[in-house]
């Protein structure tokens, strides 16, 4: 019996079929949210497609304008975030697109960056802590002086947010950090700072939360108040009327919740946001790994597979000498 690549690979899966058995009991549970957590709340029926939090992203924080085309126009450009891009506002149409917040012949916006989530997978999967999750306001931030480029965070992240600028000459990480850099000064998010019509709101993620369920508490069109800015800040608040809503806050429970927080009138599958399970990643992917690698208990599944098919075949080359030389004088 010859060691094969298709007999080595089926004891290496049967041996450790029998240790993830086990996992669930060694999973951890998800993490939970610092009490002073900041985020954000995007409600969906308030966003105009004006662009200004795209534009003043890019401006805080020194990104490069993107090119503009005649296949991609000026309010189609960027198409995607990127190693240059943190934060977009993309557009869901349907049929005539006439009706706003409307899923059949209406359109609605939605906004795209980081949603920093309470236990995130990029810090989980990065082997060198250069994802960092902040352990008082939550914020997951990137340490570009501890990453080694694996982007490992890339294809960890369910929401596709990390970006790696592969057009640079010394690459780097790219994301939304909830402009960080700017708390010190007494500033905030320059996407929530910007925008006219309180779309895009900044402040705890409790408060966030509670000011989303009373949205959510409206009748479509009744009047109401809409903060604008940051809540707990100066009070730029308007009148308007409530959206009809979907009653769901997009990032509550998802993957054991996010800090940035969405309203919409329209389903979240059609805005690009798929149905998601309360248990993050992170929590069984560790679990997984923990108890795999405890006690050394794959790399002793490996060698054990090794062992047994290395007997098997010294065994056969035994039975093989003998029963060449039987008859033999």
């Amino acid at each position: 019996m010859n060691l094969s690549r298709r007999n080595f690979l089926k004891g290496t899966v049967a041996g450790g079929a029998l240790l993830t058995a086990g996992t669930a009991a060694e999973a951890r549970p998800n993490k939970t949210m610092p009490p002073e957590a900041l985020g954000l709340l995007f409600d969906s029926t308030l966003c105009i497609g004006c662009k200004a939090c795209v534009a003043a992203c890019k401006r805080v924080n020194n990104l490069p304008p993107d090119p503009i085309s005649e296949e991609f126009p000026m309010w189609d450009a960027p198409l995607d975030i990127s190693g240059s891009t943190f934060n977009i506002i993309k557009v869901y149409n349907s049929g005539k697109a006439n009706r706003k917040d409307e899923e059949v012949d209406g359109y609605a916006f939605m906004k795209q960056s980081c949603l920093h989530c309470v236990d995130p997978s990029c810090v989980s999967a990065c082997p060198v802590s250069a994802m960092i999750k902040d352990p008082v306001n939550g914020i997951v931030a990137y340490d570009p002086d501890a990453c080694i480029g694996c982007r490992y965070c890339v294809a960890a992240c369910p929401f596709g947010v990390p970006r790696f600028q592969y057009d640079k000459a010394l690459p780097k990480i790219a994301k939304c950090e909830l402009c960080r850099h700017r708390i010190p000064d007494g500033h905030y998010a320059a996407c929530a700072e910007v925008c006219p019509t309180g779309a895009t709101l900044y402040g705890k993620v409790t408060d966030l939360g509670v000011e989303a369920h009373r949205r959510l508490a409206l009748k479509p069109g009744e009047k109401t108040s809409f903060p604008r800015g940051r809540l707990g800040g100066p009070d730029w608040s308007y009148q308007g009327v409530a959206g009809k809503y979907v009653q769901q806050v997009y990032g509550e429970k998802e993957l054991g919740g996010t800090q940035m927080i969405k309203l919409a009138a329209v389903p979240f599958d059609k805005l690009g946001h798929r149905p998601l399970p309360e248990r993050s990643y992170a929590s069984i992917s560790e679990g997984v790994q923990h108890t795999l690698y405890k006690y050394l208990a794959l790399p002793a599944v490996v060698l054990g597979v090794l062992s047994v098919v290395a007997k098997r075949n010294t065994k056969h080359e035994d039975d093989d000498d003998d029963s060449s030389g039987r008859g033999r004088k």
